[in-house]
């Protein structure tokens, strides 16, 4: 049974990145998506932190885009494929989306992964957590708490139990 989270993370990546669009440019491209994909990096890896999680993840399937949709009323009907659909985590989506509105709070859950199986993750995540102006100009609508109210509110009081939790079990 695999114990990647590869397709998961590439699916909200792709999803946030379609209802958040960055500015015209490969460069305004590749900045939000780094960005994005380190937001799903972190949620996805917050989310099923053990190997036996992920087992099941793939087991049971992450459920899909439809309700995301509905709440962005976002066209589902793209031209290659739906596929990569199913493999968008909606909990997932939502942390991320709390995560890239609120870098403090990234920084709180950057130190949770430091806690899991997935620990090595835990580097690399500068521009989620202190993005320079060029990254924030590249993700303004990724990263507009108002835009992503929506889909933050809709997982983020479990994201804000799970990192008290975790903060009240440091020594």
């Amino acid at each position: 049974m695999p114990a990647d989270l590869t397709p998961v993370i590439a699916a909200c990546t792709r999803w946030l990145l379609a209802a958040y669009p960055p500015p015209a440019g490969a460069v305004n491209y590749a900045l939000a998506e780094a960005q994005a994909r380190q937001a799903a990096t972190l949620a996805a890896h917050l989310r099923h932190p053990t190997a036996l999680d992920v087992q099941l993840l793939h087991l049971l399937g992450p459920g899909g885009t439809g309700r995301l949709d509905w709440l962005t009323a976002a066209e589902s009907g793209d031209t290659d494929g739906m596929a990569w659909r199913t493999w968008v985590d909606e909990t997932v989506v939502s942390w991320a989306a709390c995560l890239l509105a609120d870098p403090s709070l990234s920084g709180r859950a950057r130190q949770a992964l430091e806690r899991t199986e997935h620990r090595d993750e835990a580097d690399g995540l500068r521009r989620l957590i202190v993005p320079g102006p060029r990254d924030s100009e590249a993700a303004a609508l990724l990263r507009h708490p108002d835009l992503l109210e929506g889909i933050a509110d809709l997982h983020r009081d479990t994201l804000l139990a799970l990192l008290d939790a975790d903060s009240a079990a440091l020594p």
